[in-house]
């Protein structure tokens, strides 16, 4: 529930009160809560306070990014400009590593519990399938590949487990209207219905989205292309016999010459997106006598339905040159942006702030030198060029901008029919996976021969364990040394992890891992390996945690 204890910073709803306890998160209004405007000691402090860390944005990436702090033991100040949750749908695509990270902040269930889960996705040409595919084909994994939920929800799952927390406090109303830093700290000028306050911090989280009023009163920029061509979002509240699948058309009979992605949400809402094409009117397009028309044509002229949200949108891919300046740390949109094909924005976003909430907090806490955030720039820049390359292919190959771009398109699509090697150039967006940082100054290189995906990089893959637990659900929020085998060896200072051939009845896990007995992986509290050996030694491994966290001489210079 969205608690209202004044001790956790939780303020309460206009005119709503508290929810029934009997009542069930599946009926919680998200979109009408409204949260009210508290004033704060520090407006009235004669001089700036100072907070260990701010992070500005209740969006799905600051409260991600606030919560995982706040669970490594820091005190979070988290300041948000309006007061209330997102309207409308917005992000609805949520991939099974973004769940994952969830379940870590303590609200992954509640998601799944309500959002509508899938693996499948079918390709449309004209008025003929091509093909279908899915994303997760093999079992033994908690999460799905997807799930579809409106970011309304999420932001809701996401603020009650805040406001659970003791070590948030959340201030609604509270504008950032200036930033400066000096090399001990960054001063914050904030605006309120009382006026304005000033505060200082060790660190800023600057998740304030696409439009970011801290990047722009830094005087940064986010560069990149932009894509001219405009799409209708259609939220359509219906009943309907369709599948929990992803269905994309190109050139469909119903909106002939443009594409139409169709995706299934909770409560009976259906996303459906037309794209319109460049000389489209983005005011006129909004209308209902125009949308309803061509939600008629894919549905049929007798279908029920009501308009749920209606948006216009164009987009672009582009990126700031650095997401670290100094003692400021930008994450998710105001960072980076891509197309919505491929779902890899607000999932992008989470990521970046799982990457950076451990290294925050073990640098606040005097455990790693500062120079170890250098990293999360470096990790999450060219996560967010991987992202940008595979949105900018799937908008070229969606929204062909010449002749010949539009024949080669329509030439995949047929021969896709029966050909297996052209399914694989079909892209009606590459949907997200999680970034593996194969070149981060992190890793400690493999020393032994291993196969598979678990290289040092990668996100820990999940597997069952005997009893119906899961691997990743005993990894925790600290460096772990996951050991496969009998005899769980004793390290100082790093938590073991032991998994018997018992444990893994399946034997998934050692498949996954390409583990025999001895076999050792050491997982950073991001869940990504940073090193790997058939055989632990202890020394490696402390050498390892010590590269892991920039307490080495190279790291320092990184």
């Amino acid at each position: 529930m969205i608690p209202r204890d004044h001790n956790i910073q939780a303020p309460p709803v206009d005119g709503q009160g508290g929810r029934n306890p009997e009542e069930s998160d599946l009926h919680v209004d998200y979109q009408s809560l409204r949260f009210d405007y508290r004033r704060s000691p520090d407006q009235s402090a004669g001089s700036a306070a100072r907070h260990p860390v701010v992070v500005v944005g209740a969006g799905p990436v600051g409260l991600a990014a606030a919560i995982d702090l706040a669970q490594a033991g820091q005190r979070v100040l988290l300041l948000d400009d309006d007061r209330s949750l997102s309207s409308g749908s917005r992000a609805i695509c949520f991939a099974k590593r973004t769940l994952e990270i969830f379940d870590r902040l303590g609200c992954g269930e509640a998601m799944v519990e309500k959002g509508v889960t899938w693996n499948l996705g079918r390709v449309f040409h004209r008025a003929d399938p091509v093909y279908s595919f899915d994303l997760l084909p093999e079992g033994g994994h908690r999460r799905p590949a997807f799930i579809n939920l409106q970011q309304y929800y999420v932001e809701g799952f996401l603020l009650e487990r805040a406001q659970a927390l003791p070590n948030i406090e959340i201030r609604w109303q509270n504008k950032v209207t200036a930033v400066s830093q000096s090399a001990e700290a960054v001063t914050l000028t904030v605006e309120t219905p009382e006026g304005e306050y000033r505060l200082s911090a060790d660190y800023l989280v600057a998740a304030d989205g696409a439009r970011s009023p801290i990047r722009r009163a830094m005087g940064l920029e986010s560069k990149g292309r932009s894509f001219r061509d405009r799409f209708l979002i259609a939220d359509v509240r219906m009943k309907a016999d369709f599948p929990a699948e992803r269905w994309f058309w190109f050139d469909p009979p119903f909106h002939p010459n443009q594409s139409v992605l169709l995706h299934s949400q909770p409560d009976g809402v259906w996303r459906i997106d037309f794209q319109l094409g460049w000389d489209a009117d983005p005011v006129a397009e909004r209308a209902p006598e125009r949308v309803i028309p061509r939600v008629r044509a894919l549905l049929g002229h007798d279908a029920e339905f009501e308009l749920e949200w209606v948006s216009i949108y164009t987009f672009s891919c582009l990126r700031m040159e650095r997401f670290r300046h100094g003692r400021v740390l930008f994450a998710g949109d105001s960072a980076h942006g891509v197309s919505p094909f491929g779902a890899r924005g607000a999932n992008s976003g989470v990521q970046d702030a799982e990457n950076l909430a451990w290294k925050l907090a073990l640098v606040l806490r005097g455990e790693a030198p500062d120079a170890l955030l250098d990293s999360y720039d470096s990790e999450r820049v060219a996560a967010a060029d991987e992202n940008i390359l595979n949105s900018t292919r799937s908008t070229d190959f969606i929204t062909p901008k010449n002749e010949a771009s539009r024949a080669f398109r329509d030439a995949v699509l047929d021969l896709a029919k029966d050909c297996a090697f052209a399914r694989r150039l079909v892209n009606s967006g590459r949907l997200s996976l999680p970034s593996t940082y194969r070149n981060s100054p992190l890793n400690t290189p493999d020393e032994d021969a291993f196969e598979g995906a678990m290289l040092p990089g990668a996100p820990a893959l999940d597997a069952p364990l005997e009893g119906g637990g899961w691997l990743l659900d005993r990894l925790g929020r600290d460096f772990t040394l996951l050991h496969f085998g009998e005899a769980a060896p004793v390290v100082d200072g790093v938590r073991v992890v032991n998994v018997t051939p018992g444990e893994d009845a399946q034997g998934l896990a050692a498949r996954r891992y390409d583990a025999r007995p001895g076999t050792a992986y050491l997982i950073r509290p991001d869940q990504h390996v940073c090193a790997r050996w058939r055989r632990l030694n202890p020394a490696k491994l402390r050498a390892a945690v010590d590269r892991a966290t920039a307490r080495v001489p190279e790291m320092a210079a990184c």
